[in-house]
C-alpha cells in the first residue's frame, strides 16, 4: 500500500472522527426537551389529522393539551368526550363534557324544487363557479351541487347524487371535523348540536332575497313570513334578512314551527311518524 493511501485513509478518519466530536455537542447544546405526555396523548388520538380540532394534526393537538393548563377550549371532535376523557387522565386534569355536533347542509333546492334557468360549462368545482356566475337557477343563494364538501370529507358522510342536486349528510358517519363547512363557498354547511336520535328542526334554507324573489327562485324558499317565530314558545327561532334561523341549543325539538310554515322550508328529520288527530282522520275516511 503507498503512502500516498494511507494519508488519504488517515486524515478522513481524522475528519470524520472531528466532525462526530463537534456533530455530539452541537446536539448536546442545541438538545429541544420534548415532554413525553406528548407521545402518549397522540397515542390516544384517532389519528383522522382532520383538523377539527383547530390545529394540523393529531401531533399538533397533542402538543396543545400538554402545554395548556386546561381543556376548556381544547375538544378532539372525532374521538369525542371518552377521547378527551382519557387525555384528562393523562395529563391529570378535568374534562369539560361537550355537545356532540353534526353537520347539516341548509338547503333543500333540489331538482325538484328549484328549476335550473341556465347552464353552466366549465369547472365541476363548487369553489370555482361561484367565483363566476350565482348558479344555474335563479336562487344566488343555493348550493351548486359540484361537491367540493363530498370531496373535502375524509369520513365518507356525505352522499353525493345527481338526480337531487344538494348533497346529503350522513349523520351516522359525520364526526363534526368542519372540513365541508370550509369547503362550502356559499357557507351553506353548519355544525349543529347532535339531539337524541339525530333529530332536527332546521330551516334548509339560505336565501335571503325578499318573499316573492325567494319563492320564484324555490319552491321551498324561506320567506321571512314570521309564523315560525310566533309558533315558538322557546324563543329558539329569529327573523334577519328575510330568513329564519332556529338556534339548536334553544329548540326543544316540539315541531310547531314545522307545519305553519307555508313553503315547507322548515324540514324534520329521524322524527316518528306524526300521529292523525281525530277530526282529521275523520276527514280522510269521509274523502
Amino acid at each position: 500500500m503507498s503512502i500516498t493511501i494511507i494519508y488519504t485513509i488517515a486524515t478522513l478518519s481524522i475528519i470524520g472522527i472531528f466532525a462526530a466530536v463537534v456533530l455530539y455537542f452541537v446536539s448536546r447544546k442545541f438538545y429541544v426537551y420534548e415532554d413525553p405526555r406528548i407521545d402518549e396523548v397522540e397515542g390516544q388520538l384517532p389519528a383522522a389529522n382532520c383538523g377539527g380540532c383547530g390545529y394540523a394534526g393529531c401531533r399538533a393537538f397533542a402538543e396543545a393539551c400538554v402545554k395548556a393548563s386546561g381543556l376548556d377550549d381544547l375538544n378532539c371532535p372525532v374521538g369525542g368526550n371518552d377521547t378527551m376523557n382519557t387525555v384528562a387522565k393523562i395529563l391529570g386534569m378535568e374534562s369539560v363534557k361537550k355537545d356532540l355536533r353534526t353537520a347539516f347542509i341548509r338547503c333543500n333546492g333540489t331538482c325538484d324544487h328549484r328549476p335550473k334557468t341556465s347552464q353552466y360549462d366549465g369547472a365541476s368545482t363548487c369553489a370555482i363557479a361561484a367565483s363566476v356566475y350565482s348558479g344555474e337557477s335563479d336562487c344566488q343563494w343555493g348550493c351548486l351541487g359540484y361537491g367540493d364538501c363530498f370531496d373535502s370529507c375524509d369520513f365518507d358522510a356525505i352522499e353525493l347524487r345527481s338526480d337531487m342536486g344538494v348533497p346529503k349528510i350522513i349523520d351516522d358517519k359525520c364526526v363534526a371535523c368542519g372540513a365541508c363547512v370550509d369547503a362550502c363557498p356559499k357557507n351553506l354547511i353548519e355544525l349543529r348540536k347532535q339531539s337524541p336520535r339525530n333529530r332536527k328542526v332546521v330551516v334548509a334554507c339560505m336565501n335571503k332575497d325578499k318573499g316573492g324573489v325567494a319563492r320564484k327562485a324555490c319552491a321551498v324558499a324561506c320567506i321571512g313570513c314570521t309564523k315560525c317565530e310566533k309558533e315558538c314558545k322557546f324563543d329558539a327561532i329569529t327573523i334577519e334578512n328575510n330568513l329564519a334561523f332556529i338556534d339548536a341549543d334553544k329548540c326543544k325539538l316540539c315541531r310547531k314551527c314545522v307545519p305553519v310554515c307555508p313553503t315547507g322550508s322548515i324540514i324534520e328529520e329521524n322524527f316518528p311518524p306524526r300521529k292523525i288527530k281525530v277530526e282529521e282522520k275523520s276527514e280522510l275516511q269521509n274523502s
